[in-house]
């Protein structure tokens, strides 16, 4: 079953991004990153730029296969329906609502940020999974904060 990660309070969520899937590859994991076109073009931006000594190798969804393969990271608008993706291991959502086929994901990331309305489309995304018998852990990043 996949395992359900929220990360509450991030000041920004494409920041916050940057420094989770630095995190992540660092650590071996692969990711898919899902969301709007817009959040989806100025993260690519910033990957490119968010630290000038690193790079993260990205590409988008429908790019050529060995690029595909060869790249830790995939932003992908959509999951379900669209192009092949070439791995399931980590799905991080930075969209608005639950994303159709999160569950062939070994692990699904939800980054929730302080306005009111992205809380509340959070709570509406933990609502869906808890429904359905997902195990979810929440990472309060303001406590992280404080306590380092």
């Amino acid at each position: 079953m996949t395992e359900i990660a929220f990360h509450f309070n991030a000041p920004d969520k494409l920041a916050y991004a940057c420094r989770l899937l630095r995190k992540a590859v660092s650590s071996g994991a692969r990711v898919v990153v899902t969301g709007d076109a817009a959040a989806l073009q100025a993260l690519d931006t910033m990957l490119w730029t968010f630290s000038p000594l690193e790079f993260l190798a990205h590409c988008r969804a429908g790019s050529p296969a060995e690029q595909l393969q060869a790249s830790p990271v995939v932003l992908a608008a959509h999951i379900d329906g669209g192009p092949e993706l070439p791995h399931h291991h980590v799905l991080l959502n930075l969209g608005q609502d639950v994303v159709p086929g999160y569950e062939r994901f070994e692990r699904t990331i939800e980054v929730v940020t302080l306005d009111e309305e992205d809380r509340q489309k959070a709570r509406q995304r933990w609502k869906h999974y808890a429904d359905r018998g997902y195990s979810i852990t929440r990472h309060d990043l303001n406590l992280k904060e404080t306590s380092a």
